[in-house]
């Protein structure tokens, strides 16, 4: 369809996808280094992109034990003392328990077309599968969406045995409003930093990748997310089978998908290191889940030590998804191990896949620097991983379900360096660049969410990292909108602020304070 038809295109349909994990989650409805062209607007995506915003329960929600919640792992995890910077917790996070009225009028202000939440397993089953349903948390769910359809916001959510009682829930309760499920959200990340790493909890792992009480990092994320796995399939079966069909949705699983590129150059080795490194990253869940079983480049590697499926779990496995949602954050280096010496640390394990991975070649980093050590500004390591998954699982709708931008330590002290967020802006541009390109060499690429609608608890980085397009005053829990949601807020609208007039977006920004009382700040 020309341009100009795409820009007249102002309806806004309704999109409910959502997760099933520990937190369901909900949506309504080349070299890496360089950057792609920045010129970008609304009217570069083709009719019915969805462009959205994304949060987390645990991130956002707080009230912990209110209305019969029960404890989570992170809730007991982040009460240990040192396990979070600063002693950070989710105690009250945002308060979005709340105030999600006001944060879906936040929503409703950008202009957004789909919303990725996500729904708390305990908040839901406080006791487990063998435990009642608490009907305060299905009440307050079902109040979001239905405010969210009010608003005609598209929405998305995340979801062996205790899980699928858990998926099967979620389908019943809400599955007339969400019509796009995601199972679980990044469950090969989980596994890496619950098992092999032990950062997140239950906090296993063994040398040389930790020192954790308990754990075997070599064969307990193997088992992990096997489980995992066959949870997803199992629930996907349930819905099909029962709910698919009079619900009219579909169901997918997200993953952290990074880009790799061979650390030097022209070297055999290091490019066969970089096919390891995404057989071992994307392959080994979303392989399963598209052909059945887990990539041949693992079982050489890993032997007997990866599990192996059942006929009949291949089965109900083989095509248990209907789109690959991706979360990017990081493009690496990778460096093979297999042949070549490598630091120590655990790259020369079979579970890293004898790959080396490092943000720098010879001191210069591979992007610029954001607020996590090993996440770079890359926006053509998003056009090469969706092209990759274009190639290696034919053509699947894609859903980029999260991106975003946190700015180094010690760049946004102030409120007004924090409210001015030229970067953010910058990288959203890049990236949504990134994607038009890949939509125009093909891809089935259906949208776009950044992360976060607001400032929000970042896990073991607690509250010093923000993502949000809001600031969140962590004292009164103010919302305050960054120059970064005034520019999203046009961009939807279709005015592409390429040209960043930055005085007209400070001037607008001091205006929404005052009307929000907020001008002292």
């Amino acid at each position: 369809m020309p341009e100009s038809s795409r820009a007249t295109t102002t309806h806004r349909r309704l999109l409910l996808l959502c997760f099933l994990s520990s937190s369901a989650l909900c949506f309504v409805l080349s070299e890496p280094v360089e950057a792609e062209e920045e010129i970008v607007s609304r009217s570069h995506f083709p009719d019915g992109f969805l462009f959205g915003t994304t949060t987390s329960a645990y991130q956002i929600e707080g009230a912990y034990l209110d209305d019969g919640k029960g404890l989570s792992n992170w809730d007991v995890f982040c009460h240990v003392p040192g396990n979070i910077k600063e002693n950070g917790n989710g105690d009250t996070a945002d308060n979005h328990y709340n105030l999600f009225l006001e944060d879906i009028e936040l929503m409703h202000s950008l202009g957004v077309t789909a919303y990725r939440l996500s729904i708390s397993w305990t908040r839901i089953l406080p006791r487990g599968r063998y435990g009642e349903v608490n009907p305060m948390g299905i009440m307050f769910y079902n109040r979001i969406l239905d405010h969210l359809v009010l608003k005609g916001t598209p929405l998305s959510i995340q979801a062996l045995e205790d899980f699928v009682h858990f998926a099967r829930i979620c389908f019943e309760s809400f599955g007339h409003k969400v019509k796009h499920w995601a199972t679980i959200n990044e469950a090969n990340l989980f596994v890496d930093m619950a098992y092999i790493r032990g950062w997140y909890p239950p906090s296993h792992c063994s040398p040389p990748f930790g020192k954790c009480s308990a754990g075997n990092s070599d064969v307990e994320p193997l088992i992990a997310l096997h489980n995992m796995i066959l949870a997803h399939g199992k629930a996907v079966k349930i819905y099909r089978q029962e709910f698919q069909g009079k619900q009219g949705g579909s169901i997918g699983i997200v993953l952290h998908a990074m880009w790799y590129e061979p650390l030097r150059a022209n070297n055999e080795l290091d490019q066969q290191a970089v096919t390891r490194g995404l057989a071992f990253g994307v392959g080994w869940l979303l392989d399963p889940l598209v052909y059945g079983d887990y990539p041949s480049e693992m079982r050489l590697f890993l032997g007997d030590a990866l599990p192996r499926f059942t006929v009949d779990e291949m089965d109900y496995l083989k095509g248990s998804i209907d789109y690959i949602g991706i979360n990017h954050y990081l493009t690496l280096y990778a460096k093979d191990c297999l042949h070549s010496s490598c630091a120590p640390g655990g790259s020369d394990h079979a579970i890293r896949g004898y790959v080396y991975t490092t943000g720098d070649r010879d001191g210069v980093p591979i992007g610029q620097p954001t607020g996590n050590a090993r996440f770079f500004v890359v926006p053509g390591g998003l056009k090469n991983i969706v092209n990759y998954m274009k190639q290696r699982y034919n053509n699947m709708p894609m859903y980029v379900t999260e991106n975003g931008y946190a700015p180094p330590p010690g760049e946004e002290v102030q409120l007004n360096q924090i409210l001015h967020d030229v970067k953010r802006i910058d990288y959203h541009k890049s990236y949504l660049a990134a994607v038009a390109s890949s939509i125009r060499d093909g891809a089935d690429v259906r949208g776009y969410f950044a992360w976060s609608l607001m400032d929000n608890f970042e896990w073991i980085d607690g509250y010093t990292v923000r993502y949000g397009l809001y600031y969140v005053d962590r004292t009164t829990l103010k919302r305050i909108p960054k120059i970064s949601a005034l520019w999203y807020r046009d961009f939807l609208a279709n005015s592409s602020g390429n040209g960043l007039d930055l005085t007209q977006y400070h001037g607008r920004l001091e205006q929404d304070l005052r009307v929000a009382g907020l001008e002292d700040l």
